[in-house]
């Protein structure tokens, strides 16, 4: 049975996408920690980052910085933290969320955005990686 990650890749279910290539994509957490955090997955499925080959793990890691990079542009903080937690979707996936302080990366505390606010800020990560990557 495909994850909700490949039914977002197969464009089945919708998601705020900020950022694809032809192995990965990156997308709007909808069930946020903090404003801006976007979810890295490749299009293969795999249910732990482990698992990936070699070359799979490092392209996701190379294009996880690149979306991090974008991010960097359009938050006004200290990081990016990153985290693979994975027990939510049995597909790879990296979260990365715009931090000042450790306690931004609490998941059990989840913030609530508007459609409107969902899709201003895919646009402002689209845009900026768009600007970096082309």
């Amino acid at each position: 049975m495909s994850s909700i990650f490949t039914k977002i890749i197969n464009r089945e279910i919708p998601a705020y996408i900020v950022a694809e290539d032809d192995k990965h994509i990156a997308f709007l957490d909808i069930f946020p920690v903090a404003e801006g955090h976007v979810l890295v997955v490749p299009k293969k499925e795999v249910d732990k980052i482990f698992d990936l080959d070699e070359e799979d793990y490092l392209n996701l890691m190379q294009f996880a910085r690149k979306v991090a990079k974008a991010m960097e542009n359009v938050f006004d903080v200290k990081r990016i933290g990153m985290a693979v937690i994975g027990l939510e979707v049995p597909h790879v996936h990296i979260h990365l969320v715009p931090i000042n302080r450790m306690s931004d990366m609490d998941f059990t505390n989840k913030k609530s955005f508007t459609e409107e606010q969902f899709t201003q800020i895919r646009n402002k990560i689209s845009a900026s990686f768009k600007e970096l990557y082309g």
